[in-house]
């Protein structure tokens, strides 16, 4: 299940990072170029896993990311500023309300793909 999860959230995050950087409204988020490379990045990290890593790695890195996707997604909803439309940054990344759903959202497939994931 991790494989799997790494290579179809490899490809979206891709394809995000891409499409960001000619429409960087998608979906109401807030695809500023840093964002978009870290997609990019976090992408090609999961393709790996996902196509030429181990089971291990790939569920590790479901883990992992899953974690940090909800921990992103919690802060910006709990911390952001309620002025601002709930708007968060961090360094040169921006986040909204959208932002913040779709965090949530990436972290639950991840960290489920993680935990569902038998031991080697």
């Amino acid at each position: 299940m991790a494989k799997t999860v790494c290579k179809i959230l490899g490809v979206v995050f891709l394809l995000v990072g891409v499409a960001g950087f000619a429409k960087p409204d998608l979906l109401n988020a807030h695809l500023m170029p840093p964002h978009n490379v870290v997609h990019i990045v976090s992408g090609v990290v999961a393709l790996y896993f996902g196509f030429a890593g181990s089971l291990k790695g790939a569920k590790g890195f479901c883990l992992v990311f899953g974690l940090l996707y909800l921990t992103l997604g919690l802060v910006g909803m709990l911390k952001g500023d309620p002025a601002d439309g709930r708007m968060l940054m961090i360094g040169p990344l921006v986040l909204g309300m959208t932002d913040h759903g779709i965090h949530l959202l990436l972290g639950a497939v991840f960290l489920g793909g993680g935990l569902l994931t038998k031991k080697p």
